[in-house]
This record gives structure tokens, C-alpha cells and sequence, in this order.
């Protein structure tokens, strides 16, 4: 009977690992399938706005179930979900792909991997908490990671790196925001309620930042653009949201955290495959760091 539950124990530890695996290289390829799309001349608006209209019917039926089984949110607590919703999955996405315009999929990636740390900070400046030592080792590590990464691309592809870089900085620190403001609303209503309701909410943000912004008759595109933007919202937004979720279920948050360090790497291998982006020693080396800082971080 002991071996039998050992098993079983060890089976769903391998099953909670795989899907958090999983999860973390379909999230990180979003940048490789936006790149692909900007090659067809669209921009970020346009690209964000298709990711939106193809992943919204699935994140509204979900919205739907969950308003079946639960009382209705109470005002104050809708307003909070919009503000949720418009912070941490508009503002946020909408800034790393307007980064991506400018930057690789890998510098993109490891920006967007020190969400952590942002959180930590936000928390150390705004409720003056007190930072640990191996808190501020990890931090340094971390961020010479990513001086390192930043200076190599920076030489090769100029001042446009500047912009991308600052962009994606500002998607991680609206995500982390979100993260911090979103953690009491998920103890009380759920995360796939939390989540579904806030995607819908971000969804109709994309959808009319795009009417305002670009003639409708964009929305008629070649199959390419259109098979793409159906990855982009079905495997590289939908499934990372049900694996990951799926993941913390069976092997808890933490480890979930970590098997997601793949993320970075992932990344690096598939903009060499896709996108033909040049893997270098300088590149290897500031991942390597990124990966270990946050890593000590989640650690701690």
C-alpha cells in the first residue's frame, strides 16, 4: 500500500512537472509567433488585437461557467477586476508586443523573467519591507544577466534595442502590479474566475484600442496571418493558462515556478529554429545568470 501511494505520489509530481514545462515554452513561444507575424507587416495593435478576438470565445464561455456557479461579485469588487484586467493582461501585453518590434524574443523573454524580482521590489519601495541578503544576491546576479545580454544586443542592433528593452520593462513591472493587486482577489474568487473575467476585460480593451486605431478592413488577412494569430491565441495564451494552472494544482506553486525556468531557454532555441536569431556565448552566459538569480530568488 506504502509503494502504491509513493508511486502515485511520484506519477503526479511527473505529470504536474510535464504540464508546467509545457506551459512555460508555449507562453515564451508568443514572442516567437509574434516575430513571424511582424514579418507580414503587421504592428503590435493589429497583432494583439487577432491574439484577442481568436482566444476571447474560449475565456468568455469559461467567464459564463464560472458566473453560473458563484454569487455575483460585489461593485467594489468589479471595479477591481477591471482595473486588474486593463493592467495586468492590456497594458502588460499590449507593451512587450509593441517590444518585440524592436528587440529579440530572447532579450524579450529574460526582461519579462524578472517578474519576480519586480514583485520583490514593488513590495520592498511600497510596503517597505526589508530585503534579505540572498535577496540582494540573486537581484545582482539577475541583472547582470541581463546588462550582459542587453549590451551584446544593443552592439549589434543600436538604439532600437533601448526602446524595445524599456518597453518590455514596463510590461513586467504592469504584470508584477497586477500580481501584488491580484493575490487577495484570488484567495477569495478563484484564479480561473479571477483569470477568465480579467482575459474578457483585456480582450475587449485590444479589440477597441484596434477600432480606434486601424480601418476594420485589416481584419481581412491572408491564411498565414490568420493560421499564426490562431496559434498565437489557442496554444501560446489558452493552453499556458490550463497547464500552468493544472501544474500548481498537482506540484504546488513553487515548483511549478521553477520548472518554468525553462521558459528563457526555450525561447533562445526557438528564435534560432523560427527566426534565425544567433545564439552567442554572451547570450548563453546572461541567460545562464537570469536563470540562476531567479532561481536563488525562488529559493529563499
Amino acid at each position: 500500500m506504502l509503494l502504491q501511494s509513493v508511486h502515485l505520489d511520484r506519477n503526479n509530481q511527473l505529470i504536474g512537472l510535464s504540464l508546467a514545462i509545457a506551459g512555460a515554452i508555449l507562453f515564451s513561444a508568443k514572442a516567437i509567433v509574434a516575430k513571424l507575424l511582424y514579418g507580414y507587416r503587421l504592428d503590435a495593435v493589429t497583432v494583439i488585437a487577432f491574439r484577442m478576438l481568436f482566444s476571447l470565445p474560449i475565456f468568455a464561455a469559461i467567464a459564463w461557467w464560472q458566473s453560473r456557479k458563484h454569487p455575483l461579485l460585489s461593485a467594489p469588487d468589479r471595479w477591481r477586476l477591471f482595473g486588474l484586467g486593463l493592467v495586468g493582461y492590456y497594458l502588460s501585453s499590449f507593451l512587450d508586443f509593441l517590444g518585440l518590434q524592436y528587440i529579440s524574443a530572447g532579450l524579450e523573454r529574460l526582461i519579462l523573467f524578472l517578474t519576480p524580482s519586480f514583485v520583490l521590489l514593488i513590495h520592498v519601495w511600497w510596503f517597505k519591507r526589508q530585503i534579505r541578503p540572498i535577496e540582494y544576491l540573486s537581484l545582482g546576479i539577475a541583472y547582470a544577466g541581463i546588462v550582459l545580454v542587453f549590451m551584446h544586443d544593443l552592439s549589434f542592433h543600436g538604439q532600437q534595442v533601448v526602446l524595445g528593452a524599456g518597453l518590455v520593462l514596463g510590461s513586467a513591472i504592469a504584470y508584477a502590479s497586477y500580481l501584488i493587486q491580484s493575490g487577495e482577489m484570488v484567495a477569495r474568487i478563484g484564479s480561473l474566475r479571477l483569470v477568465s473575467y480579467a482575459m474578457c476585460i483585456s480582450s475587449a480593451a485590444c479589440i477597441l484600442q484596434f477600432l480606434l486605431l486601424r480601418p476594420v478592413d485589416l481584419l481581412i488577412q491572408a491564411w498565414p496571418v490568420l493560421s499564426l494569430s490562431l496559434v498565437n491565441a489557442i496554444a501560446c495564451t489558452v493552453f499556458p493558462v490550463f497547464l500552468t494552472m493544472f501544474a500548481v494544482q498537482k506540484i504546488g506553486a513553487p515548483k511549478a515556478s521553477q520548472a518554468g525556468m525553462i521558459g528563457p531557454v526555450s525561447t533562445l532555441i526557438l528564435g534560432y529554429i523560427f527566426l534565425n536569431e544567433v545564439i552567442t556565448i554572451w547570450q548563453f552566459a546572461g541567460a545562464s545568470l537570469v536563470i540562476f538569480g531567479m532561481y536563488l530568488l525562488s529559493r529563499k
